[in-house]
């Protein structure tokens, strides 16, 4: 199993900053890429940021310079720093990885719980 623990949710003024976080424990060899999603009430969840075990990243066009993904492949955590956020930021955040785990060829995709996110004045 493979378990992803988000924190940092929470509310903030639209121009504020939260930092999400998400720490990955369990039964795995290497962790591949990385990422954060959302889900807002009524939408289709979307891929907000992306990071490769070295680092390369992809942005959500809705988020690009705002929003910056990084990852600390020591401590396996990948954390979401958001700036300048706005209402429309408003979702349920979702930390995903893939993951090479023993005894299995295709790697193994895993989902956190969600932190919500609330932008409001």
């Amino acid at each position: 199993q493979v378990y992803l623990v988000e924190s940092g949710g929470g509310l903030a003024p639209p121009g504020g900053s939260l930092q999400l976080s998400c720490a990955v424990s369990g039964s795995f060899i290497t962790i591949f890429d990385m990422a954060w999603y959302r889900q807002a009430p009524g939408a289709q969840r979307e891929l907000v940021a992306k990071v490769t075990p070295t680092g390369g990243t992809d942005y959500a066009d809705s988020v690009k310079g705002r929003f910056t993904i990084s990852r600390d492949n020591t401590k396996n955590t990948v954390d979401l720093q958001m700036n300048n956020l706005r209402p429309e930021d408003t979702a349920v955040y979702y930390c995903w990885t893939q993951t090479k785990v023993p005894r299995k060829f295709d790697p193994r995709t895993s989902w956190g719980r969600g932190t919500q996110v609330t932008v409001v004045i």
